[in-house]
Parts: structure tokens; sequence; C-alpha cells
């Protein structure tokens, strides 16, 4: 009997299921489920995972729509903080926990939920394994009060894969030097926030984001213009 639990390894020799039913069923890993490229609705609820870095493995389901997730240990103490991570780590999805998920959530789930990395192993000294995940923004000096916050690796990424050169840092800047750098940083965050927005637009999403980026133009073209002429 596998360890993920019978029913859902079974998963690993179905790759074209579309609907996984498999609620309160032992259920203690998602990794049988990653080979099912047709999946579009997937019911755990009442299961045995453990941590949210199970999600990478439901990363590569396109078709994924539908997850319920709750009543898991994985779902922790914070209703939101778990909501906020699923959202961010899989932005298609239309409804988590039979809730329907909003525009508005996906925005706030960029600033808010945690970007989990690949599952990994770790003894737990009583000869069983615990998964773990990491957050993509690892330090709390970095981090803390700052909900625009990206690893800049990530934010580096996501700016070369949409064709924009990163900002060139200083080995050893100076205060003022400093001062500059976080300054960019912070512009660099809101960046990356909005870029990794546009990937899930469509056509007319992203004409209403040009027309938006026109107009903004525009209006610091005439601010600058107005203060030359003060």
């Amino acid at each position: 009997m596998s360890e993920a639990g019978p029913l859902i390894s079974i998963c690993r020799e179905m790759p074209s299921l579309e609907v996984i039913t498999l609620s309160v069923n032992s259920v203690s890993t998602l990794e049988p489920v990653s080979r099912c490229r047709q999946l579009s609705e997937l019911y755990l609820r009442g299961n045995c995972i453990r941590s949210l870095a199970e999600l990478c493995y439901l990363q590569g389901l396109p078709r994924l729509r539908v997850l319920w997730l709750a009543e898991n240990p994985c779902c922790g103490p914070d209703p939101h903080r778990y909501r906020m991570t699923v959202l961010r780590n899989l932005p298609r999805l239309q409804r988590l926990d039979n809730q329907a998920v909003t525009e508005e959530e996906l925005s706030q789930a960029l600033l808010e939920g945690e970007e989990v990395t690949a599952p990994s192993r770790e003894g737990t000294g009583n000869g069983q394994t615990e998964l773990s995940y990491t957050l993509s923004t690892m330090t709390t000096a970095e981090t803390h009060g700052d909900p625009l916050s990206f690893g800049e690796e990530e934010a580096s990424n996501v700016q070369e894969q949409l064709g924009l050169k990163p900002p060139a840092r200083d080995r050893s800047p100076s205060f003022s030097q400093r001062e500059a750098v976080s300054s960019r940083k912070n512009r660099s965050n809101v960046l990356t926030a909005i870029l990794l927005l546009l990937r899930d637009l469509d056509a007319e999403g992203l004409e209403a984001v040009h027309q938006a980026v026109v107009g903004q133009r525009q209006a610091l073209h005439k601010r600058d213009l107005q203060e030359d002429m003060d």
C-alpha cells in the first residue's frame, strides 16, 4: 500500500483523468496527480496533506480550475494566508474550497501569498519524513513590513522573461547609494507584481492595460513639461 494513499496512487497510471474526487481518503501527497495533464477538478478535502509545498505538483496542470483542499493540515491556523498562498502558486484556479476566486484576490495573492518551492524531504527523527517549503524571500530583514517584497532572483527572472533588463547593483554602495537602491528595489517589486499579473490576462485585458499605460505616460509627460515651465 502506498504512503500517498492507495487510491490516489492509481492516478499515476491514469494521466487522462479530468476529475478526481478523493476527499477523506488519507491522501498525504499530490505527486501522483502531477501527470494528469487533463485534470480540471481536484477534490481532496479532509486528507493528510501536511505542506503547501505539495502545490508544486499541481503547477504543471494547465487545465486545473477547481481545487478543494480544506481540512488538511497544510491549511494551517490562518485561512487568509493559506488562501493567498494557494492562489499565488495556482493563479488559474476559478474555485478554491467551494468558493469562487475573484480578480481582486489574485492581485492580492501576488502581494500577500507565499511562493512555494519544490517539496524536499527532511527526516523528523522518528523514521518518518515531513515535507517542508521555502519562501521566495527568505530573510526577514528584506521582507518585514513590505508586502511588495520579491526575491531579487525572482524579480530578475520575471523581468528577463518579458525582455526587460534588471538594473545593475553596486557591490559596496554608500549611504546615499543605498537609499537609491532601496527606491529602485521598491519600484522593481511593483513592476514585478504587475508583470506577474500580465501573464494571465487575455487580449481584452492586455488592451485595457495598454490604454492605461498610454494615459499614464501622457500624464507624466504633461507633468514634466509643466515642471520645466515653472
